[in-house]
């Protein structure tokens, strides 16, 4: 499908880069701390893969291969899409053209080798664990956020080579639109003690077919409440994210309070994390994707000026604190 191809690309760059480092670091120095081997376990769940085995599927003949003529269809809309047209990082779908105002060209159609926005962000904006959510964030973050991956200052494979890419109108174009946008809450989020096994399929996390379920410890598990309608790109579909007991009350304490040397977070982000002037909002975004971003402000991964604060506040933040802050931050409405 198109959306699992435009994800195997972009994230694939991502966490290529990202493990190629970490893991030269961690060899030159010889020493993993506690600290980092939490870190080192965490960017096995933050940190989304391609493809990993269903131990539950039962053993099937080879499928026939899909027509690329093959209409589909996602529930509420009255477009239709081939495979074949879906099957590209070049055209996104808008299968609800009537939740937002016209997309400029660049959203829905790239140009080599520049993908179309909506090839990972979708049309709405609504993005996936997998990648960001570009919704009702503030035109001059996005911006601010694409200099950044130009320049080299933000580790991204991907986006660096697409920022050059693009010229001041798109820039312009795109930035406008995305923040034009009403920002979605598509993500539920449940606490619990244990969760469905899980494999990547298409860098989002699926249950096993067997239906087994094994605690959930110090983590984040989020994938989407239909695999089917998540890789035909419908920015309507959401995503469940599981996460520990607790874990959204002790967030909320975090962000209203700080912890320890840790700034409160709606000191930068505003009350309830729904953003204050060009400081991006957090709330209703996937729990995944915050996290997965301390990680990367901890690891010194993003380095662009303003980056400076979230670098410092991240560095004193343990892994479950980051889980608790995502998770509470995911639970508010934006």
């Amino acid at each position: 499908m198109r959306t699992q191809a435009r994800l195997s690309i972009a994230m694939a760059a991502i966490v290529l880069s990202f493990f190629a480092t970490t893991a030269g670091t961690a060899a030159a120095s010889g020493d993993e701390t506690a600290p980092d081997v939490a870190i080192r376990a965490a960017e096995a769940w933050a940190f989304p893969k391609p493809h990993s085995p269903d131990p539950g599927a039962p053993k099937q003949a080879p499928t026939p291969k899909a027509n690329p003529n093959q209409p589909m269809h996602v529930p509420g809309s009255t477009r239709s899409y081939t495979l074949a047209e879906l099957n590209t990082d070049f055209n996104a779908p808008d299968w609800f053209p009537q939740d937002h105002l016209p997309p400029p060209r660049i959203v829905l159609h790239g140009h080599k080798p520049t993908m179309a926005c909506a090839a990972c962000h979708v049309a709405n904006g609504a993005g996936a664990p997998a990648s960001a959510s570009l919704a009702g964030l503030p035109k001059a973050y996005i911006v601010e956020q694409l200099a950044a991956f130009r320049d080299g200052q933000r580790a991204n494979d991907i986006m660096p080579m697409e920022a050059r890419s693009l010229d001041a109108a798109e820039i312009e174009q795109a930035s406008t639109y995305f923040s034009s946008l009403k920002i979605p809450h598509l993500t539920q989020v449940i606490e619990t003690a244990t969760v469905p096994q899980t494999h990547w399929h298409g860098y989002a996390l699926v249950p096993n077919q067997n239906g087994a379920r094994k605690p959930l410890g110090e983590r984040i598990v989020e994938g989407p409440i239909s695999a089917k309608l998540y890789a035909l790109g419908d920015g309507r579909s959401g995503f469940i994210a599981w996460v520990p007991p607790g874990s959204i009350a002790r967030g909320a304490r975090i962000a209203a309070k700080g912890m320890g040397a840790a700034q409160a977070c709606e000191s930068c982000h505003g009350t309830k994390l729904q953003g204050l002037g060009d400081i991006p909002y957090l709330a209703g975004r996937s729990p995944t994707y915050i996290a997965r971003e301390l990680i990367l402000f901890r690891e010194g991964k993003r380095k662009e000026p303003a980056a400076a604060p979230m670098r410092a506040e991240a560095s004193q933040l343990t892994v479950p604190e980051m889980i608790d802050v995502a998770a509470y931050a995911a639970s508010q409405k934006p």
